[in-house]
């Protein structure tokens, strides 16, 4: 259950992702997945860049993943690897510019990152102990 609940909060904290570029212009991470999926069918060319679609598919795979029994490791870590590219990417963005919005916006999802692979590798020790 434990499991279950870190992938729910994954998925969570993925969409505070905050961007601010030049212009005045700043989005939410969910807002652009709004545009994207909306893009997806009609516009295509548009949307195909892998820090659009990595993340997308990093949060179907930790979706996936609440739907079965046990949430597995290999789907829980690549789905933190797809969505992790792109939070790391803006966190060190965030801490060079020192741009606060950014940095602590990726914040919840690095820190829960941790202890989703944190409680995996404790669940894959108790195994082995066993």
């Amino acid at each position: 259950m434990k499991g279950k609940i870190l992938n729910l909060l994954l998925v969570i904290t993925s969409f505070i992702g905050y961007l601010e570029w030049a212009g005045n212009h700043h989005i939410f991470l969910f807002q652009g997945e709004i545009e994207i999926l909306s893009k997806l069918f009609n516009d295509t060319a548009s949307v195909v860049h892998p820090f659009t679609l990595l993340p997308l598919l990093g949060q179907v795979l930790l979706l996936s993943t609440l739907f079965q029994k046990q949430p597995g490791k290999l789907l829980t870590y690549s789905g933190i690897g797809c969505i992790g590219i792109l939070l790391l990417f803006m966190f060190l963005i965030g801490l060079i510019s020192l741009n606060y919005k950014i940095l602590f916006s990726t914040i919840p999802f690095l820190v829960t990152a941790f202890f989703t692979i944190k409680h995996h590798r404790r669940k894959q020790q108790d195994l082995s102990q066993k």
